[in-house]
């Protein structure tokens, strides 16, 4: 019996001791020099010139299907119809006014400052955050 309870104690021990090292901080990295953010940039640019190249053979290769597939509709005697499709146009957001507003009633607007509820804005409004005692 102790033997297993020693076994157990040993293998808790070790897991323990494995799962440890994956809570360790990794130290922070170095600053970059000026030659690695030269070249980080250079990279960059060559990345955003292949993504141009390839954007650019990709629509070439989009068209070259659609006229072969309208060449071989036309060459089958299929009557394909003309592209329907229209560029989405960019959503003008309309500002609506609150229920209250269109009532004619006027919203209040916010005070500029963060801490409305403070002690600077209860002196400012003549009153003193502490309350009063009741007179007898």
């Amino acid at each position: 019996m102790k033997l297993n309870h020693l076994v157990a104690l040993l293998v808790s021990g070790a897991l323990a001791a494995m799962a440890t090292p994956t809570f360790a901080k990794l130290p922070a990295p170095a600053p970059l020099t000026d030659e690695q953010k030269a070249k980080a940039a250079e990279v960059k640019e060559k990345a955003a010139e292949a993504a141009k190249k390839e954007a650019a053979a990709l629509a070439r290769s989009q068209d070259r299907a659609a006229t072969r597939f309208f060449a071989d509709a036309k060459a089958a005697g299929k009557t394909v119809p003309a592209s329907t499709w229209v560029p989405p146009t960019p959503v003008a957001v309309a500002v609506q006014p609150s229920s209250s507003e269109s009532h004619g009633q006027k919203q209040a607007s916010a005070p500029k400052s963060q801490s409305a509820g403070g002690p600077a804005a209860a002196k400012k409004a003549g009153t003193d955050s502490k309350p009063t005692p009741a007179k007898s």
